[in-house]
């Protein structure tokens, strides 16, 4: 009630004071020579203001040194005006140009000298004032939630996290007395899952003064480190005398860590980035050693005790109770003791399957089987199909299968927001770089090169299943490898790389992907038919979605455009010396492409459907213009 009751008090006072007309002296009839105007405004904190010029005929000169409007933001200027432009120009190529910063201030100047030699009407614009949505600009740090209300913005968080002091970052707090306890285990929030960012952990132990703690960590040590080996987060042992460590990266502290001290506080502490799994000091581990012919899962180097994990026997074996012979299925569940020990365990025997058959099918709809069927056991233990193959088949991911058949033809710059589960191999990455990639199986992705160049030995997280960035509701997948293409150009910076040759990589994940209807892979491009000219295929991407804010988008964006030929691509306009290769194509539309933070991102065609996939690399975000896409073409990796 009090936010609505100051609203309406305060909206009369600002429509009529930053709201109205600013024009040259004698509009429209002409403005006499040696004429000038000075005109300023200035928005208040959380507004910013904007001319919308409707008419400009001045005389032109050379650099506007005779007659000139000239608009400055915080007394930078921002456009230099003169000669005569039309509406359309107007609204294309200048009034995109003519805003303030937020809370800041729009001045204009114009002047006019003694040597007009025909008489010009001058210029005409309506000056606003509107609300910034702090929420899409670029420097605004709300870790997890950004809340816009008109004049300003607040930052929220996930259950679990509270709002550090500086009202923006996300942060836990974890701190636990273990005094007195010579046992037990100490880990990271969360372990053994993924730590959450900004944590600051103290775990205080001590024993008897007589005594000194002795600390052995798990081997399963996962702490994030740069490729440089510093520390990003870190762990650190505080004792009477001193600081053990930081500790990162994925060699655990030597065991046993002797602290020579009966009192410590064990420091964990992360930053706002990062995919790990952290640490866990305990006295006994489980080895993944249960029942030989056997697999686990999860699997894992070493078991915390209270981790459960489920035992799967081998084809043709089956589980065994000890000492006799009663067969109680293909799998079970034990769990980790404290005294290392799993408990149960059983053992897998292989059956007398002789002249059995087996029949294979997948899981669901979004893998189809490659290979036969049917199997029989031969006289040796071996299965072998009716073509005495004794190469089992596969379940191969099914491409290009969606759930929302239709795209309207369109913020992707004139595009429309996606539904989920309308382009389900679309994958988007947060950090270090903002861009996107295509799923091309269930292990693996296509990128740009430039999108993950530096950070080919990093972990990265990706995010499936996802139309709004600022949802929590995605699948997670963290890199276990990238594969930049070798002749990709490194090493060049971003503002003045001009050759894109080669930008291609190939992401594979740690683990596989579960497909379904709202995560499933592209179709890979196997011939060049899909791009000759006219066809129209479907770019899409969380990048900017406006020129004139440079704001990313929150809702994943998709726009039909059209495959442009090689020699109008190369004879349309680009920026500054971009090189144009025979490893790319163009495509564009009107008032339709890819800009800054698509990179990386699909384009598919047929528009939507089982189409084959090329990757954006470059291109221009003019807007209402024919925009070059070149992009390069990918193979399934082997």
């Amino acid at each position: 009630m009090w936010r609505l009751s100051l609203l309406v008090v305060l909206s009369p006072l600002v429509s009529s004071t930053l709201l109205g007309w600013v024009e040259s002296p004698g509009y429209p009839k002409g403005y006499p020579s040696y004429a000038s105007l000075n005109w300023s405004r200035c928005a208040p904190k959380g507004h910013v203001l904007s001319i919308q010029l409707i008419h400009l005929d001045l005389e032109d000169s050379h650099e506007c040194e005779n007659d000139a409007v000239q608009v400055f933001s915080n007394g930078n200027l921002i456009s230099l005006l003169c000669g005569k432009r039309s509406y359309e120009e107007l609204q294309t190529a200048v009034n995109p140009q003519l805003w303030s910063v937020s809370g800041g201030c729009l001045s204009l100047h114009f002047h006019s000298d003694f040597s007009n030699h025909h008489r010009h009407s001058g210029f005409r614009g309506f000056y606003t004032l509107q609300d910034y949505d702090e929420c899409e600009d670029l420097d605004v740090r709300c870790t997890q939630f950004c809340h816009n209300f008109i004049g300003g913005y607040y930052c929220s968080c996930n259950h679990g996290y509270h709002l550090d002091t500086d009202n923006h970052t996300c942060t836990v707090s974890c701190a636990e007395d273990l005094s007195g306890q010579t046992e037990g285990s100490v880990s990271s929030p969360s372990w053994p899952g993924l730590y959450p960012e900004n944590s600051h952990c103290v775990h205080s132990l001590s024993v008897d003064p007589k005594l000194q703690l002795q600390l052995t960590f798990s081997k399963a040590f996962d702490v994030e480190q740069s490729p440089d080996g510093d520390c990003l987060d870190s762990l650190r042992i505080e004792t009477h005398s001193g600081t053990l460590g930081p500790f990162c990266g994925s060699t655990p502290p030597a065991s046993p860590l002797r602290t020579h001290s009966h009192q410590i506080k064990i420091h964990f502490e992360t930053d706002g980035y990062g995919a790990n799994h952290g640490f866990s000091r305990s006295n006994k581990v489980c080895l993944p050693t249960i029942s030989p012919l056997s697999s686990l899962t999860p699997h894992k180097a070493e078991y915390s005790p209270g981790e459960k994990v489920t035992v799967t026997c081998d084809t043709g074996h089956y589980v065994s109770m000890p000492d006799r012979k009663q067969k109680i299925g293909k799998e079970y569940e034990t769990t980790c003791q404290s005294t290392g020990d799993w408990k149960p365990q059983y053992i897998c025997q292989p059956p007398d399957l002789y002249k059995s058959q087996i029949t294979f099918n997948c899981s669901s709809s979004y893998y189809y089987l490659k290979g036969k069927d049917t199997y029989t056991c031969g006289t040796d233990g071996e299965w072998i199909s009716s073509d005495n193959d004794i190469e089992l088949p596969k379940c191969i991911a099914v491409c290009g299968k969606t759930q929302k058949s239709s795209v309207s033809t369109g913020k992707i710059l004139g595009g429309e927001d996606a539904e989920l589960g309308q382009i389900p191999w679309y994958l988007l990455i947060k950090r270090p770089r903002r861009g996107g990639a295509s799923l091309i199986n269930d292990r693996w992705a296509v990128t740009a090169a430039h999108v993950v160049e530096g950070f080919e030995n990093s972990p990265l997280l990706w995010l499936g299943s996802i139309v709004n960035g600022s949802s929590n509701q995605y699948v997670s997948l963290q890199s276990e490898k990238i594969i930049i293409h070798p002749n990709y150009i490194k090493g060049l910076a971003a503002d003045r790389r001009t050759n894109f040759d080669n930008d291609i990589a190939l992401i594979r994940f740690s683990s596989r992907v579960e497909l379904g209807p709202n995560i499933s892979p592209i179709c890979l491009s196997e011939n060049s038919r899909e791009v000759q000219e006219g066809n129209v295929g479907t770019i899409a991407g969380f990048g900017v979605e406006s020129t004139k804010k440079r704001a990313v988008s929150r809702i994943l964006q998709h726009a039909p455009i059209n495959v442009i030929s090689e020699q109008r691509c190369r004879d349309t306009p680009r920026n500054g010396a971009m090189r144009y290769t025979s490893n790319m194509f163009c495509a564009g539309a009107e008032g339709k492409d890819s800009c800054e933070k698509d990179s990386g991102g699909p384009f598919f065609a047929p528009p939507l459907g089982r189409g084959r996939g090329r990757i954006s690399s470059w291109g221009l975000c003019l807007g209402a213009r024919l925009v070059p896409k070149p992009s390069t073409e990918v193979t399934t990796p082997k």
